[in-house]
């Protein structure tokens, strides 16, 4: 669970936020000014601040400034007013994670926090090597096959460079862990380290993700927006999926490696960058470069050191250390005791072909933890976890969705409709949160982590859809 720490003097605003936060699954304190909220930070460090620009006694600028020399890997939300807007700029020049516009949109802000979060994990959570694993559960990279051990050394080779890096490899293999792994080892293991993923990002915005605008550049261009390039300025920027962004951004990542420089959306000035490019790639950069989907001088340009991950099927001999690992990791999140496997198992395991990479492999270790009752893993429960893995694969999704389809257009076509679309999304909501309790047998803490949900949020959506179950949805007892 993360730590938040809110920085405002509107006792209001402050406690109503707080409750907000909590709902949603965090943990939170509160300060009504700098002085406070540092005195907090020294005492221990959360995982996120979010901050107000006006303040009694030291602003929030002079608190952010104190807070970056203090923690200089500590994300920064700026809440801000129009009138403050050009010193939250400011902030996010000097390293602020970004600044959001009093009054704020709440889904819009929850989104944020969830990407400062995200953020404050890669900088902050230390990534193995290899690690010799006596209970650790910390992100690492495991593995001794012989594979394995190049990829070990093309790490530490790079690391202590300024070299762009190309990782390859398919999903699920571990191409995030590589590069957080190579930032951690960098010597700007100090500084910003961000991720785009370029596929999670829709086209229209990614350019200015990336490369912020100036006010007025498009509509609703309302103020300058810093993009993350330059907010990286002196550490690092993780493009994942970069086989998947459009060509005319590609010849701005070009220009980026090229003149260490980028222009905002709508501007006309050239700003200097600092920054170090590590990508990450599933696809097929040659045959992409064949059919003009990826620059051929980019490609050049970002595979200055290329660095590939095997999938899983040509180092089955890592199964073993890995299952001990997952076992490991998620027993001491479950705050279960590790039940252990049994050999047939892990037999069964590593004859098996993971299509998914190490990805499927942690999530079929993790759904037979879920539904274990104690005494060692065995063969049949990891059958069971692979088999209900495969059935979310759709096979007979074109089916299923032309009976949906067929259902919204009868709504459609009724004579009353004010609230067709939150009548479809209640609908929709009861099914999937119904389906998710009866599979967990009433377990709102089980059926939360299948739907990929926190426990409080689960709670709020079936408050908020008033839904009601027919099975009897029990209250956990652990």
């Amino acid at each position: 669970m993360s730590n938040i720490l809110i920085i405002d003097d509107d006792d209001q605003l402050r406690k109503s936020f707080n409750k907000l936060l909590i709902e949603e699954g965090y943990r939170c304190k509160c300060a009504a000014s700098g002085e406070a909220g540092l005195k907090i930070i020294r005492e221990a460090v959360p995982d996120l601040v979010i901050l107000d620009m006006r303040l009694p006694g030291m602003n929030g600028f002079e608190t952010f400034q104190a807070i970056h020399e203090m923690e200089p890997k500590l994300p920064v939300i700026i809440m801000t007013a129009f009138g403050t807007t050009e010193t939250a700029i400011e902030a996010t020049k000097m390293g602020a994670f970004d600044y959001v516009l009093k009054p704020f949109d709440i889904p819009e802000i929850l989104v944020v926090i969830k990407q400062a979060l995200e953020a404050s994990r890669f900088m902050r959570s230390p990534v193995d090597v290899d690690p010799v694993l006596q209970g650790s559960v910390r992100d690492a990279i495991i593995g001794r096959s012989k594979a394995m051990q190049e990829v070990y050394k093309a790490i530490g080779r790079v690391s202590e460079t300024e070299a762009t890096v190309l990782i390859r490899g398919e999903s699920g293999t571990g191409k995030e862990l590589v590069a957080r792994a190579i930032y951690q080892h960098s010597r700007r293991a100090d500084r910003p380290f961000l991720v785009i993923n370029c596929v999670a990002i829709p086209e229209n915005l990614l350019e200015s993700e990336l490369f912020g605008y100036e006010k007025g550049a498009f509509t609703g261009a309302t103020h300058r927006r810093i993009g993350k390039i330059e907010q990286a300025n002196n550490g690092t920027v993780f493009l994942d999926e970069i086989g998947d962004m459009p060509l005319s951004i590609q010849a701005k990542i070009l220009r980026l490696l090229q003149e260490k420089s980028i222009e905002r959306l709508g501007g006309r000035s050239t700003i200097p960058v600092n920054v170090r490019i590590i990508a990450a790639t599933n696809r097929d950069l040659e045959s992409a470069i064949a059919h003009g989907r990826f620059r051929e001088d980019l490609y050049y340009r970002l595979k200055v050191v290329s660095i590939f991950l095997p999938p899983l099927k040509d180092r089955v001999e890592d199964i073993p250390a890995l299952t001990d690992f997952f076992l490991a990791r998620y027993s001491q999140e479950a705050k279960v005791e590790n039940p252990g496997i049994t050999k047939k198992a892990k037999a069964f395991l590593a004859a098996n072909l993971w299509r998914g990479n190490v990805r499927e492999l942690g999530n079929t270790i993790q759904k037979a933890l879920i539904f274990n009752r104690g005494a060692a893993i065995c063969k049949e429960d990891i059958s069971q976890a692979i088999q209900e893995n495969s059935s979310c694969d759709f096979i007979n999704f074109e089916k299923g969705e032309e009976a949906m389809r067929q259902w919204v257009r009868k709504i459609l076509a009724s004579p009353s409709g004010e609230k067709r679309f939150e009548d479809c999304m209640e609908r929709f909501a009861n099914i999937i949160i119904s389906e998710a309790l009866n599979y967990t047998g009433g377990n709102r803490s089980q059926a939360a982590k299948l739907l990929g949900l926190s426990r409080p949020t689960l709670h709020s959506k079936i408050e908020k859809f008033g839904l009601e179950f027919t099975t009897s949805v029990k209250e956990d007892i652990t």
